[in-house]
């Protein structure tokens, strides 16, 4: 007997063309706890390489906000799926900070994003449902389990799922975290398929630990001199790796557990590009779990050297360079058993088990 299962059939994104490289940071001036770094910023800027395996990451032009971002990624996705526009039963935009402007540091919701994506997009059906989903940077794997959910229900057949993000734009100057953060924009069309095998989306967990909340949030410029007002991303580096590592493995094996699928079924990992040696040390973890002591090669594909942690657009991103084989070494063929995770503000983690 046939059953519904929700199936990506069109992945788009869009990467700034404004490369930012180390030397972007060279003038900073850096503050840990109110002083300044007694350290030159060369070494501070190759240290945090080292530790994060960034090199460069992309910021938005002036002239654009979060939004459009998201419409240029949608515009692909629906040009990839090859439907018509006015067929999407809902629209789900993921993001954490709405529309900033330059040099305002204010956020603007309202409209929703994925209202003025629909907007942009000149859809006119009433009945395609535009809203936002804020859940830090694992938003759009939490927007893609929201759609299943309205696919699996029967309410909609297609769902556009976009993550995009403006982290340039709420990033203080003088915090060296904020070389980790750049923008960017991904996004995926989902729709309804019958099946009589498993396919699609097949199984996925996620969890909240509020009480670790403060590891990632907002607050005021390292520099005690700054006094504008203005609040800015603020996230313990530390406790933070030392919390995905402990954490995200064990939801990944809660996801896989439940799909049936073993972990060497997996041909791919799609997880968050925050941090190139964390992710590497969740996946150690993640196989110790099953009692394995390798990880196997070309499993996880990596941009954030050249992309940096553009938090909510990573992973849909990441999925559409990896189809379209912009991403060496990395090919994706059907019947493939793969795993998007992601772990950020909230504290939240998630993770969906996929068969392409």
């Amino acid at each position: 007997m046939n059953k519904l299962y929700s199936v990506i059939t069109g992945t788009g994104s869009y990467i700034p063309q404004n490369v930012i490289s180390g030397q972007h940071f060279i003038n900073n001036s850096f503050f840990d706890n109110g002083t300044k770094l007694d350290k030159g910023n060369e070494e501070i800027i190759n240290k945090f390489s080292e530790i994060t395996e960034i090199v460069e990451r992309r910021y938005i032009d002036d002239n654009l906000v979060n939004y459009q971002m998201g419409v240029f990624a949608a515009q692909s996705a629906i040009s990839n799926a090859g439907i018509d526009k006015e067929s999407l039963d809902h629209i789900i935009f993921c993001h954490n900070f709405g529309d900033v402007k330059l040099g305002s540091n204010r956020m603007d919701i309202l409209p929703s994003l994925a209202a003025k994506v629909k907007h942009e997009l000149k859809i006119e059906n009433p009945d395609c449902v535009a809203y936002d989903i804020i859940f830090g940077c694992p938003g759009w794997v939490q927007g893609m389990i929201q759609a299943d959910y309205l696919i699996r229900s029967g309410d909609a057949k297609k769902v556009l799922v976009i993550g995009a993000e403006t982290l340039s734009r709420i990033v203080d100057q003088h915090d060296r975290d904020s070389m980790i953060f750049s923008d960017g924009a991904g996004a995926t069309i989902l729709e309804a398929r019958a099946s009589e095998t498993p396919i699609g989306i097949i199984a996925h967990k996620a969890q909240t630990y509020a009480d670790y909340a403060s590891l990632l949030t907002m607050g005021c410029s390292n520099n005690p001199e700054e006094k504008n007002g203005n609040t800015y991303i603020k996230m313990n580096g530390r406790k933070l790796y030392e919390f995905a590592v402990s954490t995200v493995p064990k939801v990944v094996k809660m996801a896989l557990d439940k799909s049936g699928i073993s972990i060497e079924q997996i041909k791919t990992v799609f997880i968050h590009q925050a941090n190139g040696k964390m992710d590497n040390a969740i996946m150690k973890r993640l196989f110790k779990l099953y009692g394995l002591d390798t990880v196997p090669e070309n499993l996880v594909p990596m941009t954030i050297s050249w992309l940096g942690n553009s938090s909510v657009a990573t992973v849909p991103t990441l999925i559409d360079l990896v189809l379209n084989g912009k991403v060496e070494g990395y090919k994706v063929e059907k019947g493939d058993y793969a795993i998007f995770a992601s772990v950020g503000a909230g504290m939240h983690i998630n993770a969906i088990v996929y068969r392409f």
